[in-house]
């Protein structure tokens, strides 16, 4: 294995101290909680008789408090794909906790909702926003205090970052993470993108787009492009908060099933009573947060994660900026080509070696960091090695030194771009971020007029109008976390898309969110300050020449200074009223800026 990276480690170093002081005032407080809280010998008997009094085939075991107590925090539900796998995860690992000697409860339950049936509706407004739900709901099921460590089930957009950023309140407990794994493939990505672009353009009827959707999103378990949740798996492998090789072994198969019987009798080797402490807050340190960072990269993950890494580090008391993502990108390669960096999806992925391959070479050429603590025994080395079932037992192997497919992932010597793909734009309009590992090169800079929304369905309008067949830089403003909680902006995506099949050159710039499944066409994302309460995207006017300008990390509106110091902001939009947005109103009027999360329940907690 190399030596570090000269920059990795640069950037570590340049995180930890930023961290130090609320890292130390995290340290002290698990440390607190580890030898003062209160714990299940320290209840009254009350109470415990209450934490016992629904678990009549396991009471006499757990009362004796001599044997771990494992809380099981679920996202189940049967409308989201990914987690309908969860159903009868709990009855399985209370089973499988007995066979190591332990108990297991359900300690509560956390939402999770769908960006995939909300987009382009008026809930996408509280998906953001359901991150920070979730990390109350994770707080509140293990605030009993009657568990020795935890197992969190979580897969998609917002649920690992909420569990996270929960479960790092209580970072005295071991906990592993237990995915679910992705639906097989169906219709391939490419092929549904194409479809949506024809309805887009009245090519395809409402029928056609619906069987093409419904081929896709077929079954139980993840979406199969490269998106915010997949990419939520492979950070999870490279923070070592798995069982190895966990990511994406699909669901109902053996192997599945043998990954999540490991991880339940790996939490409770590292217990607190035994000689193998891992707390999570130990975990996850500052190299952790790096390695997640890293990985992303190296991956072409989802740009959701510049708000989510930030926040759920800010829990463990780590500051990690949109800086040092885009410093690690330069020195950090594009190892694979998964949709919508590519054609395969995360099955194809998984096949031609997955995120095993991807740490393995990643460590083999000192891209990351190698010496942290895992909840595997093995430390990171582990996770370049891939699980497989040997009749009935669960093994790894070591990889190739190829891999089994060089189109989908590469090795460190011959990547498919030597840099990550991730810029940071700055300039009058505001500092925004930009994705650009599926963008051609040659649309890296665009040039020209602005026209500017406040909705996307006005977008579609005039698109259908024939008001955008030109080059353009639309500007979606007003979409920020504290206008109307920053809702994802794929709506935009296919017409986008025509316009630039059509030839012109066309960009987004926006206060908004796109996530990992946007794709060719280049979108300045997540800009801040945000157009509410007085950012610079507010004064920008229709036929404003914008340049977006990725190779330099620029983005600006050529306006004369003096006319563009002295120009008004526009004028919000009402606030968003109905599907339940109105209860949210906190969470907007209190909300940081997304490069320090997008949360007002760290901001009000001073994290």
């Amino acid at each position: 294995m190399a030596s570090l990276h000269s920059e990795i480690a640069a950037v570590t170093d340049r995180v930890i101290e930023r961290s130090k002081e609320r890292r130390q005032a995290y340290l002290d407080l698990i440390r607190r909680e580890r030898e003062s809280g209160a714990d299940r010998p320290k209840l009254g008997c009350a109470n415990l008789a209450h934490a016992y009094a629904g678990t009549d085939e396991q009471r006499d075991l757990m009362t004796p408090g001599n044997r771990m107590n494992i809380g099981i925090v679920t996202s189940y539900n049967d409308m989201l794909s990914a987690h309908a796998t969860y159903y009868r995860y709990p009855e399985q690992m209370k089973v499988w906790a007995l066979e190591a000697g332990a108990t297991a409860q359900v300690a509560g339950g956390v939402p999770a909702m769908c960006d995939g049936v909300t987009q382009g509706y008026e809930g996408m407004e509280l998906s953001l926003f359901s991150r920070d739900t979730i990390a109350l709901s994770t707080a509140v099921a293990l605030s009993h205090r009657v568990f020795e460590g935890a197992a969190l089930l979580g897969i998609c957009d917002k649920i690992v970052p909420g569990l996270l950023m929960g479960a790092l309140r209580f970072g005295h407990l071991p906990m592993v993470m237990i995915p679910g794994g992705p639906m097989r493939s169906g219709l391939a990505n490419k092929d549904k993108a194409a479809v949506r672009e024809r309805y887009a353009e009245g090519k395809a009827t409402r029928e056609e787009l619906l069987e093409s959707e419904i081929a896709a999103y077929h079954g139980k378990g993840t979406c199969t492009f490269y998106g915010t949740a997949n990419s939520n798996q492979m950070m999870m492998e490279a923070m070592g908060l798995h069982i190895p090789g966990a990511a994406f072994a699909n669901p109902q198969t053996k192997l599945r099933q043998e990954l999540t019987r490991a991880a339940v009798h790996r939490l409770t080797e590292i217990g607190w009573n035994g000689d193998d402490y891992r707390p999570i807050g130990h975990v996850v340190d500052e190299k952790a947060i790096v390695n997640a960072a890293i990985v992303l990269l190296a991956t072409g993950g989802s740009t959701n994660h510049l708000i989510h890494v930030p926040a759920f580090a800010r829990a463990a008391g780590i500051l990690i900026d949109w800086e040092d993502f885009d410093r690690l990108s330069r020195a950090v390669p594009l190892l694979t080509r998964v949709y919508p960096n590519g054609s395969a999806d995360v099955n194809m992925f998984e096949d031609a070696g997955g995120p095993p391959f991807v740490i393995k070479e990643l460590l083999r050429g000192g891209l990351m960091h190698g010496d942290t603590v895992t909840v595997a025994t093995d430390g990171m080395q582990a996770y370049g090695r891939k699980p497989y079932m040997d009749q009935d037992q669960l093994v790894w192997r070591d990889l190739p030194a190829k891999s089994d497919d060089e189109t989908i992932v590469r090795t460190v010597e011959e990547p498919f771009s030597p840099e990550g793909g991730f810029r940071i734009l700055k300039g009058n309009i505001g500092r925004a971020c930009i994705k650009v590992s599926a963008v051609e090169r040659d649309r890296w800079v665009i040039e020209a007029p602005a026209r500017v929304f406040t909705d996307q369905q006005a977008v579609q309008d005039a698109f259908k109008a024939g008001e955008l067949d030109r080059d353009v830089i639309v500007v979606m403003r007003f979409q920020g976390p504290r206008a109307n909680g920053m809702p994802e902006l794929h709506k935009l995506t296919p017409p986008l898309g025509v316009l630039q099949n059509r030839g012109f050159r066309v960009a987004l710039v926006t206060d908004g969110r796109m996530s990992g499944a946007s794709g060719k066409v280049p979108c300045a994302i997540h800009l801040s300050p945000e157009a509410l309460g007085g950012g610079p995207i507010a004064k920008v006017r229709d036929g404003d020449i914008i340049r977006l300008d990725a190779e330099a990390g620029t983005l600006e509106a050529l306006v004369d200074a003096a006319e563009w110091e002295a120009r008004p902001h526009a004028e919000a939009p009402p606030v968003p009223q109905g599907t339940g947005r109105e209860l949210f109103a906190m969470m907007r009027n209190h909300a940081s800026a997304a490069e320090e999360g997008a949360s007002a329940m760290l901001a009000e907690a001073g994290l």
